[in-house]
């Protein structure tokens, strides 16, 4: 029996309380919580590396991608490796919930001593000067004989892992509010109109996947978390306003996810934007919203794998605008990130283009300890990191872009520091599609690595998205407006060319400067704080707004000759 064996960290699943953090009691031991436990592939991850590297180092238009059914054929966890962690949790009487092989994932039911018992944990409450949490320190520890197989146990601890990154013009509280000086910014059909976006096309054919996640609890409500979601009157209103179709959105529900709208209005505002974004750019797409808790690294986590997996609505771009740094008190858990990192190759492999928000914390992604930091998803090699700048157009001609440093207040009208996120990964090196994008070293310690942002677009909340939520119009910003902004527009490509782009960086670090696809912003820093700002922008690619915002229809024309 495996209790009866040596049990054995889990490589990277270590985790310290938060700094200000304090127990303040053991959880109930009768308490039913879930997990999900990640596996191996089936193929080892560096054959699934090989081929996500030659699928990239082909023409757009010659690249085999894997079909989701051969990549679970393929990839996807090994049945007799599923065995061995369902009599696992037979022995410790935890009830399997759901199985799904191409995910590699298997979600686990159980007491808060039954799984503490099976991960060799011990699960206690912490207070924090921001809610409370479920918590644990340490590693977590499985039996011998299925460590090799495991890469991964999510759902014990369920403090908040990611934050939004979107951002209201004026004044900001508990409720999202218009400017008090009425209704700025552009509707993103006019932000496409400055970026020229091709016309002509709208996205059919196309599904594009939005991952949201419901705030996580701070006092526990029924239900459990405090809200993130939807109505669908904001958007009959919002898109006959546009005087375009209201597009085909659909929910899927993962972990325990809901749509829950009107509880907490910022976190409707970025559902609103999202969606509203990516549906004015390509009405004719399918959206596809993804809702799931913001507990720990777990929702999140198997949010975008189930995005990426998803064999009935088929994603072929993806768009999230959460994160949270890779390092420091705030930063993921090995684990977490190896996951995470992993789903996105995997949709490299499948085709789907992954667009994610860099932050609006600037260079030090808002954490207050004076040093540098990029954000988990955007900084992985597979994702297209967007970066933000502010905007300033008039009767369709940008008069003026510049990095995005500013536009923010606090709750009582006072100026908050913001900025676009972007910097060098602590975690990934540098990819060899930048090799050549003269990416600096580390301001932080001088070490090379890949650099964040890929690309950019408007993000100043004070240039930023009209928008209808709750009721009410209202002007958004942040780096959550760029990503759907990209998304819409991969899509458009997606339709245009016939056939979808997947992973676009080999692609758009190797056109030539003449092409002219991107509006090389030149002038700003993301240093917010005025203390540690080494990141500016400069001709070419920079560690602000990457290779720069989008010309539409010189970048199209520049891929069509690509293939």
């Amino acid at each position: 029996m495996s209790s009866s064996k040596n049990r054995i960290p889990i490589k990277g699943s270590e985790r310290a309380a938060l700094s200000g953090a304090h127990i303040t009691g053991a959880i109930d031991p009768h308490e039913r919580i879930e997990v999900t436990v990640v596996m191996r592939h089936n193929r080892s991850s560096k054959e699934l590396s090989s081929v996500v590297k030659e699928i990239g180092a082909q023409k757009p238009n010659e690249r085999k991608y894997l079909s989701r059914d051969e990549f679970a054929t393929a990839y996807g966890a090994d049945p007799a490796d599923l065995a061995k962690v369902k009599e696992f949790a037979h022995e410790y009487g935890l009830e399997v919930v759901k199985i799904k092989p191409a995910e590699r994932r298997v979600i686990l039911g159980g007491t808060v001593a039954s799984l503490s018992a099976a991960f060799g944990v011990y699960l206690a409450r912490y207070e924090h000067p921001k809610g409370s949490y479920r918590g644990r320190t340490g590693p977590i520890h499985v039996p011998e004989d299925i460590a090799p197989i495991v890469e991964g146990v999510f759902g014990l601890d369920d403090r908040p892992q990611a934050r939004s990154h979107s951002r209201v013009l004026g004044k900001k509280g508990d409720t999202i509010k218009p400017h008090a000086e009425g209704l700025s910014g552009y509707t993103p059909l006019q932000i496409a109109e400055l970026y020229d976006f091709p016309k002509g096309l709208d996205g059919t054919g196309q599904c594009i996947a939005i991952i949201e996640l419901n705030e996580s609890p701070r006092s526990a409500p029924i239900p459990r978390f405090s809200g993130t979601g939807y109505n669908t009157a904001d958007f009959d209103k919002y898109f006959a306003q546009l005087g375009i179709p209201k597009p085909n959105i659909k929910d899927v529900y993962v972990d325990g996810g809901r749509n829950i709208p009107g509880i907490n209005a910022r976190a409707d505002g970025e559902v609103a934007l999202d969606v509203e974004v990516v549906g004015a750019i390509a009405p004719g797409a399918q959206i596809v919203v993804y809702f799931a808790p913001n507990d720990g690294d777990r929702g999140f986590g198997d949010a975008v794998s189930a995005a990426v997996h998803d064999n009935i609505n088929k994603p072929s771009v993806i768009s999230i605008s959460w994160g949270g740094p890779e390092t420091g008190q705030n930063g993921w858990s090995e684990q977490g990130k190896t996951a995470m990192d992993t789903a996105l190759k995997e949709a490299a492999a499948l085709g789907v283009t992954v667009c994610c928000s860099a932050g609006d914390g600037g260079s030090s992604d808002g954490e207050n300890d004076g040093s540098l930091y990029v954000e988990i998803p955007c900084s992985s090699s597979y994702a297209l990191a967007c970066g933000g700048t502010r905007l300033e157009g008039h009767g369709g001609t940008i008069t003026n872009e510049v990095v995005w440093n500013g536009g923010c207040t606090n709750s009582d009208g006072s100026p908050a520091p913001c900025g676009t996120g972007g910097g060098v990964s602590d975690d990934y090196g540098l990819p060899d599609y930048q090799a050549n994008a003269n990416v600096p070293p580390s301001a932080k310690d001088g070490h090379v690595g890949r650099g964040v942002p890929d690309v950019a677009g408007d993000a100043d909340p004070e240039t930023g998205y009209q928008i209808f939520v709750g009721g009410q119009p209202m002007t958004i910003g942040g780096t959550s407006g760029t990503a759907p902004l990209w998304a819409g527009l991969i899509a458009l490509f997606n339709q245009k060319l016939g056939h979808q782009l997947g992973q676009l960086h080999p692609v758009l670090y190797s056109l030539p400067a003449n092409a002219n696809a991107f509006r090389d912003i030149t002038v700003g820093n993301n240093d917010i704080t005025g203390q540690n700002g080494p990141y500016q922008a400069g001709v070419g690619w920079d560690a602000c707004t990457g290779l720069g915002s989008p010309d539409g229809v010189k970048l199209l024309n520049a891929l069509i000759t690509q293939l």
